[in-house]
């Protein structure tokens, strides 16, 4: 890159900010030393960190507020009254061009009613939409909406389609990415009428990417398609699930190596392989979700992450912002709007 690439980062979100974040920031400042950062929060207790850290401090401005979002803010009220908060700070800062995107492990519901207030949608978006990684047998996968909407209509689930599809190709890398709309059966007759009329339409348009049909919920870890649509209820429920199973995993598998000293050599000789393991279905490998579908880069880290998770969803920020997500996504919907116009419904109803 030619230039340095500015990342706004709310100092004050998440359950060990500003300390979390500081760390977390530097982590990324090695990994990306063409990336700068612009830190809201307060400066009395973000500036020691930073003079701990030189080189940071170097490529860090520190913005001043003693106000922050609380964890448990209810999205409305943090919306009226957080204005002079660490995070609509540094939404604002990417609204006015002074950061290509915005990072915060602050309270979601907050962060995404200040987002899209602030950075508005993309033409051709009705509704952002919470993507993140999921862990597969072959890779990993991309799945939205994550818990934005809990209600969803099928034009709805045709753009996070696409937005999906656009970030499995910015992100992944992968050139023909295949979709596919989460249900509770693979056959085209089950499931309610919001996914059949979904999957009717992606059918029938063109796509940045293969339109593989319904997959049910043992598609997403076996890595069935690489993107998975469906509701915020429905992904966010998923989503809570993967995690406690994993969870529930690791606890059994310590359990089962403690359970005897046979047991406990046997984990000694295989420790390299499940050092492998552990950092293969280490959460905060995928750490960072994006919230697709507005006029700015804005990416939400997990609340109690430590500082390598919060520097992995720096890195998601970083890659989006430098290739250029958003316009990607205007793009595409342009594309399909030329392609397959859908009815002007207002009229009709005229």
């Amino acid at each position: 890159m030619s230039q340095r690439l500015t990342i706004a980062l709310d100092a004050m979100g998440g359950d060990h900010a500003p300390e979390m974040v500081v760390a977390g920031a530097d982590i990324a400042r090695e990994r990306h030393p063409e990336v700068r950062f612009l830190l809201f929060g307060d400066a009395g207790r973000i500036e020691p960190l930073l003079n701990q850290r030189p080189s940071l401090k170097a490529v860090a401005e520190v913005r001043h507020t003693t106000d922050a979002v609380a964890g448990d803010a209810k999205p409305s009220v943090a919306l009226r009254a957080g204005r002079q908060s660490s995070m609509r700070l540094a939404i604002d800062a990417v609204a006015k061009g002074e950061a290509a995107c915005v990072v915060s492990a602050g309270n979601t519901g907050a962060l995404m009613a200040m987002a899209k207030f602030v950075l508005k949608t993309l033409p051709g978006i009705d509704r952002p939409a919470i993507a993140s990684f999921f862990p597969t047998q072959r890779g990993e996968s991309v799945m939205l909406d994550l818990g934005a909407n809990t209600e969803c209509s099928p034009d709805n689930l045709v753009q996070f389609a696409q937005m999906g599809a656009i970030f499995a190709r910015t992100v992944l890398g992968l050139v023909e990415p295949t979709i596919g709309v989460l249900n509770i059966g693979s056959e085209d007759v089950k499931g309610n009428e919001v996914v059949k009329a979904a999957a009717a339409r992606l059918r029938e348009m063109p796509l940045p990417g293969r339109f593989h049909g319904f997959v049910e919920g043992n598609d997403i870890g076996a890595g069935t398609v690489d993107v998975i649509v469906t509701d915020g209820f429905t992904g966010n429920v998923a989503l809570k699930t993967a995690e406690g199973t994993a969870k529930l995993f690791s606890e059994f598998l310590r359990r089962t190596f403690e359970s005897s000293w046979l047991a406990k050599i046997g984990y000694v000789l295989a420790r390299g392989a499940f050092k492998r393991l552990k950092a293969r279905i280490d959460p905060r490998r995928y750490n960072g979700a994006m919230f697709l579908g507005l006029r700015g880069v804005c990416v939400k880290s997990h609340g109690g992450t430590d500082a390598v998770g919060f520097a992995n969803a720096i890195a998601v920020a970083v890659n989006l912002a430098a290739n250029s997500f958003n316009e990607r996504i205007k793009e595409e919907m342009q594309r399909v709007a030329n392609a397959n116009p859908l009815p002007d419904t207002k009229a009709a109803a005229v």
